[in-house]
């Protein structure tokens, strides 16, 4: 039997199947319920403590079709579909994930090593990435499906990074919450997690993360090629990996439950409550914590943090953890938090900016000779992306001097280009009128089916409370 959908070869539980798939003939919709509807079951049985429940739910969700194709789904979807591991195979037909569907098994797994490469990073070092095999990517969505639940379901009310709907701007928010105030607290801790993805325990791992000891180890231990020699891995995650983020922070869950135990305020008669000057905002390896004076945080709460985190292999970075006022200012996730006598702001960083600006402009400069067209379309996604990301706190005179900079740098593109003309003749040429908009940067560039469309710079109109349109 070949070419059956998914609602003809899995059961009631979404049982994995025996036949060959036809990958286009598969029911997504379907597919997508069953394992929602596991997962659900996963939570609910997290949060009623009963752990044989959720063992057996997840040994269910990772052998049912509906995981399996889900999995293949994603790994053949994503940005990374076309990026190789060590045997130099991708997915990219869909024979080829159909078949695969059948293969995602338990049984005699064994994980390839990782493909090493590295990327630069702004401090001029190159960051060591590992990339497994498409295979052991397919594996890991498979069981990330039933340890995710279990993830969210006992994280830490304030962590916000590689979370579902939670992003940076969710932090933020709480940062302005606990720091706004006139009686909040006055001092914070930033710290940084030393290389957490690679200094992270293994042995802590294994005897804390709720899944199959045999294949997180197949992960933790496959080792990486670098030069044809192969090294193992006696520490961390692959930060190439899909499931490095939620091992990261399910590693640092508890850091909050720790600090409101070590920090309980004393009220009148006695009784213990939830301390409102000792708090914790974490993003992934980035945390802030608030506390009510400098010797409070440097004694007590930072060894503390430092014990916690040394369970697990981790330490802090020395050079990135500070402890200051908030009257000083502080950077966190790109933005600037300060109080301006006692009324706290938040802006983004001048380092933000500067690594922003600088990169517009590199664009700029590799691209001399580029029509105006294409110019646009390599500066759009920047623009976009860094003015939606800023666009939550009080940003509008910082987007104006941007937009000044960038405005400038496209300026003395186009006076190079042009450098035998004038202004009169350089302006109708990049820059139009667009409505009660002037100076628009605008170009030309060939559609899908050869057409000529016209493009133009992103750019977005501010209002006084300083969110873009």
């Amino acid at each position: 039997m070949t070419g059956l959908p998914a609602v003809t070869t899995e059961g009631s539980a979404g049982a994995a199947s025996r036949y060959t798939v036809d990958w286009h003939a598969i029911e997504w919709r379907r597919v997508t319920q069953t394992v929602r509807r596991l997962q659900v079951r996963i939570v609910k049985a997290t949060q009623a403590g009963k752990w044989n429940k959720v063992k057996a739910l997840q040994h269910l969700l990772t052998h049912s079709f509906s995981g399996k194709a889900l999995a293949v789904r994603r790994v053949t979807e994503n940005q990374g579909k076309r990026t190789p591991g060590v045997d130099g195979i991708t997915w990219d037909r869909p024979k080829q994930k159909a078949e695969v569907i059948g293969k995602l098994r338990h049984r005699g797994y064994h994980a390839l090593p990782l493909r090493r490469v590295y990327i630069a990073k702004d401090n001029g070092r190159r960051r060591g990435l590992g990339i497994p095999t498409m295979f052991d990517r397919a594996m890991q969505a498979l069981y990330l499906l039933a340890l995710d639940p279990i993830a969210e379901t006992t994280a830490d009310p304030n962590s916000y990074g590689f979370r579902t709907q939670r992003a940076p701007a969710d932090a933020i928010e709480q940062c302005f919450t606990l720091l706004a105030k006139k009686h909040s607290p006055q001092w914070i801790l930033k710290g940084d997690i030393r290389a957490a993805f690679d200094q992270l325990s293994h042995e802590w791992l294994l005897a804390h993360i709720p899944m199959e000891r045999h294949i997180l180890s197949q992960w933790l231990k496959a080792g990486y090629l670098e030069q044809h020699r192969l090294h193992p891995t006696e520490a961390g995650t692959p930060q190439g990996g899909i499931c490095s983020p939620v091992l990261l922070n399910m590693a640092l869950d508890g850091l909050e439950a720790r600090l409101r135990t070590a920090f309980p305020r004393q009220v009148g008669n006695g009784q213990k409550q939830g301390c409102p000057t000792v708090n914790g905002i974490r993003f992934a390896d980035d945390i802030l914590i608030t506390g009510a004076t400098k010797a409070q945080l440097e004694h007590d709460v930072k060894p503390m943090v430092e014990t916690f985190l040394r369970e697990r292999g981790l330490e802090l970075s020395p050079e990135k953890t500070v402890v200051r006022s908030i009257a000083e200012s502080a950077d966190f996730l790109g933005q600037n938090l300060r109080k301006y006598h006692g009324k706290l702001l938040i802006k983004p960083a001048m380092k933000s900016i500067k690594a922003f600006l600088r990169k517009v402009r590199s664009v700029i400069k590799a691209n001399k000779s580029a029509a105006a067209g294409s110019l646009i379309c390599l500066l759009n996604p920047l623009i976009r992306g860094w003015a939606l990301y800023h666009r939550h706190v009080i940003s509008a005179k910082v987007f104006q001097s941007v937009d000044h900079a960038i405005f400038q740098a496209r300026w003395r593109w186009a006076q190079r280009r042009q450098s035998n003309k004038g202004v009169r003749w350089v302006k109708p040429r990049y820059f139009t009128t667009v409505g009660t908009r002037r100076w628009v940067f605008s170009g030309e560039v060939r559609g899908p089916a050869g057409q000529r469309q016209a493009v133009q710079l992103f750019k977005k109109v501010f209002f006084n409370s300083g969110f873009p349109s």
